[in-house]
């Protein structure tokens, strides 16, 4: 079992004049905490527009301070939008490609399409196409970080020349390729094509159990065919987080966050919003009442939470049923609605003293085993995909210079 951090980065209203700035900072300090203390991913979205649920429009630039802040975290995009509306497949490869390389190859790669009428509408994607348009860009993506020079592309949705997309990635044959999972279909799609399911639906344990062997019967099967050049065989799942040694506390200072998370993610996909003028955390509280003593009397009648969110033993208990279900990785939701940055981190630091020793212990046997079992899986379905070829010598083309340029050579 792996360990991430997660940033949609969050800032409910009412804004005040600074706060976006100690948001970014706030979050470089968790993502510097979380190296220091061996977690051992931390991943940014991409979303555009959307007040509130998430600032977080260019994750290559925050992905890149934090690159120069860490030595040992993998950062990963979670996802890049790889719709060619949103950005381009060669600035795409380019960005990553250059993130590796500062990063000392601790780049993954997460695809997504984006969910929104805010997000589509806004960059003119048709939503009905919007996964055809994602994967087909994820492919020539991988292509371009491969290729030298990248033959050029005739497709349904985007093309462009033969040209040779520069710099190419540290890491080789590029950076492990996920795909956002916010449905259960989707897990199917993302072992059909490689790559690891990003599963953003908080999955419970039985479900979790039950998709992971859908999952990885498909990586085993004809079925999988790789759209990069590599199979990434891996299931994350986004799960709450907040600890504390006393359950109740980590209640108080957790749920009421967590839950606006989702409370938000569904308005902006289901209501009407004027640009701008969102109000969801007022409405979210207005609607949540006091839920949160109901849960609190509710786990104290049980003693129990099975959750991320409570003391020390609830949250070993909570991974250890997902290890045993079969996911790979935990990413922790600490940052979301109003949680308070100093409870954050005192929320990581509890987990690195008290949790992850007990599975980090057990990380580099777990992962050969898991490497062992695949290898022939992975093979095989590399041998199942079409690559692209490459250009002959003599069939890559020169690139004319311009009209004036060529007059003036030719003087």
């Amino acid at each position: 079992m792996k360990f991430g951090v997660f940033y949609e980065l969050q800032l409910p209203r009412p804004w005040k004049e600074g706060d976006e700035h100690r948001l970014f900072q706030e979050a470089l300090e968790q993502i510097v905490l979380a190296d220091k203390l061996g977690i051992d991913h931390a991943w940014a979205v991409e979303h555009h527009f959307l007040d509130e649920y998430s600032h977080c429009s260019s994750p290559e630039v925050f992905l890149a301070a934090a690159a120069g802040q860490t030595r040992n975290i993998r950062l990963g995009h979670g996802i890049r939008q790889v719709i060619p509306n949103y950005n381009h497949p060669a600035r795409t490869a380019e960005g990553l490609s250059t993130l590796d390389l500062i990063s000392n190859g601790r780049v993954d790669f997460g695809i997504g399409e984006g969910a929104t009428r805010l997000e589509l509408g806004g960059f003119a994607i048709p939503a009905k196409q919007k996964r055809a348009m994602a994967i087909e860009s994820a492919e020539q993506i991988a292509n371009m970080m491969v290729m030298t020079p990248y033959p050029g592309f005739e497709g349904e949705h985007f093309s462009m020349p033969c040209r040779n997309v520069l710099p190419k990635p540290l890491q080789t044959p590029h950076p492990p390729m996920w795909m956002a999972c916010t449905n259960r279909d989707t897990i199917k799609i993302a072992a059909s094509l490689g790559v690891g399911a990003l599963a953003f639906s908080f999955l419970d344990r039985e479900e979790a159990k039950a998709w992971a062997d859908i999952y990885y019967g498909i990586i085993k099967s004809d079925a999988c065919v790789p759209v990069g050049h590599s199979v990434n065989a891996n299931i994350a799942i986004v799960s709450n987080f907040s600890l504390h040694k006393d359950r109740e506390e980590a209640i108080r200072r957790g749920q009421v966050n967590f839950e606006f998370f989702g409370y938000a993610m569904n308005a902006l996909v289901a209501h009407d919003t004027v640009p701008g003028r969102t109000n969801l955390w007022e409405e979210y509280l207005a609607q949540h009442g006091s839920k949160t003593e109901d849960l609190i009397a509710s786990v104290r009648r049980a003693r129990t939470h099975a959750s991320g969110i409570g003391t020390p033993d609830d949250l070993a208990g909570h991974i250890a049923e997902f290890e045993e279900a079969g996911v790979d990785q935990i990413i922790f939701l600490q940052q979301a609605g109003r949680n308070l940055h100093s409870e954050i981190c005192e929320s990581l630091e509890l987990f690195a003293a008290d949790v992850l020793p007990g599975f980090k212990s057990k990380q580099a046997a777990k992962a050969e085993a898991k490497a062992a079992e695949l290898a022939p899986y992975i093979q095989a379905a590399l041998a199942r995909k079409k690559f692209m070829a490459p250009l002959a010598e003599d069939e890559i083309p020169v690139v004319r210079a311009s009209v004036k340029a060529a007059q003036i050579a030719g003087t």
